[in-house]
């Protein structure tokens, strides 16, 4: 008799969905299994009633070079590997020296790693084998002491930790995959667009989840006209993203740009924003920043009211200044909400699209392919060159990268979210 209620219940849940699965059935699983097919296939504008199976063809496709590359691909996997083992082993001597109670035989081995590292360095030993050897030797060790040691703050030493392999990369001798993709993109346009998009998003995430703290802190004290300032940094966010990146293309103006205008009270030479190369991704970042700070901050906003006053209180009676309050208690407090918001972040900056096509006039930038990102990369294989199949693996490579980038903070990141319960 339960059995056959539970199935009755199951029966009519169902048949209530059973509306909304063919609709997204229809518009999105549909497409998405479609397309996924269809990167195996040769289909263009030559084959368009007769496409044929290539295989992987159209992946390999993607990422050929028109001239090879400085160093081969393997040798840089290699070398970058060694490169986040002594970004790592910086990081733990760091985090010895700092600490009262000092592991002697960390401190040495971390210690030896970096000056094999500076060796490697000094006499410029560019060996695949050399590099595999010691960085397998570093990783063993690593794995060893990451295990052993509780990091508190880990959001604070894993940006530390990105901005040493960042250095380590930039100033070694060894090629990694930094050195790597600057050398690649003039010679692939895939990687040209993975490295614009890249640089993109470093640009833009940080700062969008920096400046929407900000505002969210502002707007939770007691300032005037709270609701208005909160109505007026959510709008551009509900505002066309077409309507912003025309608005903003008058700003950029050399000649007649506001911007320009601004910066002249402070002896600022103009700077020609839509017309160089260096500032097409910071001419982006900051339209797509200004358009979406505004949530970011309504969220962080209701972060920050969830937060009971209690805490706060005590942390008075201790005699906690406003600093101590905020690093002790908001910040941790606030870690779910920032570990949501730059998940989305991310995803979101990955897929920007139209701010590049309404500020460039439906280029990828003022010239040499500076705006070209990997979503524009897509479209112009798909809307104008009318390679549907490659146009389907690009898609689906750009899905494979925004699900690593989202596992691995997933993974590393919910480590230093504090849920209060």
């Amino acid at each position: 008799m339960k059995r056959s209620s539970k199935l009755r219940e199951a029966v009519l849940a169902y048949l209530f969905l059973l509306p909304s699965i063919v609709i997204l059935g229809m518009f999105v699983f549909w497409p998405v299994g479609f397309s996924f097919v269809l990167s195996f296939f040769k289909w263009d504008f030559r084959n368009m009633k007769n496409p044929y199976f290539t295989g992987f063809n159209n992946y390999v496709e993607i990422f050929r070079f028109d001239y090879p590359p400085k160093y081969s691909f393997i040798f840089t996997v290699l070398n970058t590997f060694f490169h986040l083992a002594v970004a790592s082993a910086i990081v733990l001597l760091i985090l010895n020296f700092i600490r009262k109670k000092k592991s002697v035989v960390s401190v040495l081995a971390n210690f030896l790693i970096i000056f094999v590292y500076v060796m490697l360095n000094v006499f410029d030993l560019e060996n695949p084998i050399l590099s595999f050897f010691v960085a397998s030797v570093s990783w063993s060790w690593l794995l060893y002491d990451l295990k052993k040691t509780k990091v508190k703050n880990s959001w604070a030493w894993f940006i530390l930790f990105l901005l040493v392999f960042v250095l380590v990369e930039l100033h070694s001798s060894l090629p990694g995959v930094v050195n790597f993709l600057l050398d690649a993109k003039d010679k692939n346009l895939f990687l040209k667009a993975l490295t614009n998009t890249l640089y993109y998003v470093v640009l833009s995430v940080p700062s969008q989840i920096f400046i929407s703290l900000v505002i969210a802190l502002l707007l939770n004290s007691n300032v005037k006209l709270r609701v208005f300032f909160r109505t007026a940094y959510f709008i551009p966010f509900v505002t066309s993203v077409v309507a912003i990146s025309l608005v903003w293309k008058w700003i950029f103006n050399d000649e007649f740009g506001l911007l320009n205008y601004i910066l002249s009270f402070f002896n600022v030479e103009p700077i020609s924003w839509l017309k160089d190369e260096r500032w097409t991704i910071p001419t982006i970042a900051i339209v797509s920043v200004w358009k979406t700070v505004g949530y970011d901050a309504v969220i962080f906003l209701a972060g920050l009211q969830n937060i009971d006053r209690s805490y706060y209180e005590a942390a008075e009676v201790d005699g906690a200044n406003s600093f101590q309050k905020f690093f002790y208690i908001t910040w941790p407090l606030l870690s779910p909400t920032t570990f949501f918001l730059l998940i989305v972040s991310l995803i979101g900056a990955f897929k920007v699209f139209a701010e590049v096509y309404i500020l460039y006039d439906g280029l990828p930038g003022p010239y040499n392919n500076s705006g070209m990102t990997l979503v524009y990369y897509v479209f112009d294989l798909f809307y104008r060159q009318q390679r549907m199949g490659i146009a389907s693996a690009a898609a689906y490579i750009l899905f494979a990268i925004i699900l690593i980038f989202t596992f691995v903070q997933y993974r590393f990141g919910r480590r230093a979210v504090e849920y209060v319960s």
